[in-house]
This record gives structure tokens, C-alpha cells and sequence, in this order.
């Protein structure tokens, strides 16, 4: 039981850290005179990955290799599958033509670039990371290039305006109780997702999968529901597909950087990776048939029910 609430504990620490962060990093950045769209496409999609970067460094500092993995992983899953899922169930969702020329064919490469990393040496080098860390960039630049064309096809996240007027103590305030939140969030996820994982029998990799993923997920998928209960677009596929491109080439880029991320559990190279693919592929079949520039309904269900199957296979 004291397991499990370092676990919930963990992930409580994270989600408020996080909205500290992200409240921080959008009131540096108006000080700053950036732009809102800029923002939005890179400040606010960094900050919102920090829950993740940060379970990921503390367990591969910690030698939990498999949780560093398989964070990213499931969480990726989770935001495809139960996110985007239960947000179709809601109301269907528009796509707009940046999904089809840019953000899934880039969630696509990364996702193949990350599984060939992985295989090819069963490990996650720090070379890795750096080409993960450039062709974000990259992205980064082409996207920001694509949203000054067309303002209205770029789904960008809501920024608040309010946080121009907001003073540097008080921006500072807000990053140390961000960093400090997410520091202690992670370091009890980790610790209570490995003994739980002791406890039950099952491997860190399994428990980092699901429990960790979906809880690292919570966030979006508050703000998902809310928004398409609402009929706002605040959260859409845009928002979730860039949260998972930033995912792998921040999160496990980093991550690798600072310290290499062995493969030590085959069902990551076996089973799991397989399905982050399968989940990032299905997409665009979903987008074109019935129809394009939709994702109705049914496909929500199909996706949510494929989720359950995911972690029924998984234990």
C-alpha cells in the first residue's frame, strides 16, 4: 500500500510541477517577446514533455533502464490509444492538412528511427540522442516556417495572455516550485513503481507501460475530455502527436545524453515498440476512410478497445 502512494504521490508531484512549469516557461517566454505561435509550437510542447524527461534521467540514473524506455513508449501508446480514443468517443475530431504533410510522416520517422536505435545495438547511445536532439530541431524549424504560411491549418496550443503581464518573481517562484515538484515526483514514481513492480512480480518494464504512462497521461487526457465535452479545440491531434514526437526526440534524446539507456528487458524490442508503430500507423488509414480530414466515432472506440487489449496483453 505505502508503494502505491509513493506511485500516486509520484505522479500528483509531477502533474503540479509541470503546470507550474508550463505556467513559468509561457511568462519567460512573453518577457522575452516572443511570439504566441512560437510559444505554443515550442516552449509550451517542452514544457508539457517535462513530467516524462524527468522519470526518464531519474530511472536511468537509478538503473532502471527499462522504465527510462518504456515511459516514453507507453505514454505514446496511451495518448494515441486512450487519449485520442476516449476524446473521439466525445465528439469527432477535424484534422488539417499539417497532419498529413508534416506531423505524421515526422512521428513516423522518429518512431522507426527510435526502434532501429534500439535494435541495432540494444542500447540507446549518447550519439543517438544528439541526432534526436538535431532533428528535433529541425522539426522545430520547419513547423514554426509552416505556421507562419498557414496561421489557421497549425494546431497551436491555448496560450494565456495573462501570463504577459506576470512579474519575474514571480516566473522564478513558479520554475522553483515547478523543478522542485517534478524533482520529488519523479524520485517517488520511480522508487514505488519499482517496488510495486517487485511486489507484484511483474517486470519494471510492464509497470513503467501502464501504470506510469497512463498516469504521466492524465493531463492530457483531463484537458482532451474537458475541451471536446466543451466543443473547443484546446487539445487536438495536432497537440498529440507533437507531444509524442517530443516524447521520443527530447525525452529519450536527452535522457541518452546525459546517460546510455541498455535494452534490458527483450519485450521492449519484442513486443512493446511494436506497438507504439501500430498505434502512430493506424492514424492515417483512420484520417483517410471513411473519409478525410476526420476521425469519427467508431474509430475512437476502435482505438480505445485496442488500448484494453494493449494492457490486457501486457500482464
Amino acid at each position: 500500500m505505502e508503494n502505491i502512494l509513493y506511485v500516486l504521490g509520484g505522479l500528483a508531484l509531477l502533474v503540479l510541477g509541470g503546470e507550474f512549469l508550463v505556467r513559468a516557461s509561457v511568462g519567460l517566454s512573453f518577457k522575452l517577446s516572443i511570439s504566441k505561435m512560437v510559444i505554443g509550437l515550442t516552449v509550451v510542447s517542452f514544457a508539457t514533455s517535462a513530467p516524462e524527461l524527468l522519470v526518464s534521467i531519474n530511472a536511468a540514473i537509478n538503473d532502471s533502464p527499462a522504465i527510462a524506455i518504456n515511459n516514453v513508449i507507453g505514454s505514446n501508446i496511451a495518448n494515441i490509444g486512450l487519449v485520442l480514443g476516449i476524446t473521439a468517443i466525445i465528439g469527432p475530431l477535424a484534422i488539417n492538412n499539417t497532419f498529413y504533410k508534416l506531423t505524421w510522416p515526422v512521428l513516423m520517422i522518429f518512431s522507426l528511427i527510435i526502434y532501429y536505435f534500439l535494435w541495432t545495438g540494444n542500447l540507446l547511445a549518447r550519439w543517438e540522442g544528439i541526432v534526436l536532439l538535431v532533428g528535433l530541431i529541425l522539426f522545430l524549424v520547419i513547423l514554426i516556417r509552416s505556421a507562419r504560411k498557414n496561421k489557421d491549418e497549425v494546431d497551436i496550443e491555448e496560450v494565456d495572455d495573462a501570463a504577459a503581464t506576470v512579474s519575474y518573481a514571480k516566473i522564478f517562484l513558479w520554475l522553483a516550485i515547478g523543478g522542485a515538484a517534478l524533482y520529488f515526483g519523479s524520485e517517488f514514481l520511480v522508487e514505488g513503481a519499482k517496488a510495486v513492480a517487485q511486489n507484484m512480480g511483474v517486470s519494471e518494464g510492464v509497470i513503467s507501460i501502464t501504470m506510469i504512462a497512463i498516469g504521466t497521461s492524465v493531463p492530457e487526457l483531463a484537458a482532451s475530455i474537458i475541451a471536446a465535452i466543451k466543443k473547443e479545440k484546446a487539445i487536438s491531434l495536432g497537440n498529440l502527436i507533437g507531444s509524442n514526437i517530443f516524447n521520443i526526440a527530447s525525452v529519450l534524446g536527452l535522457t541518452s545524453i546525459i546517460k546510455e539507456i541498455p535494452v534490458i528487458e527483450p519485450q521492449i524490442l519484442a513486443r512493446d515498440i511494436f506497438w507504439m508503430l501500430g498505434f502512430a500507423f493506424i492514424l492515417l488509414p483512420f484520417t483517410l476512410i471513411p473519409k478525410k480530414f476526420t476521425i469519427d466515432r467508431y474509430q475512437g472506440i476502435i482505438l480505445f478497445l485496442t488500448y484494453i487489449f494493449f494492457i490486457y496483453t501486457v500482464f
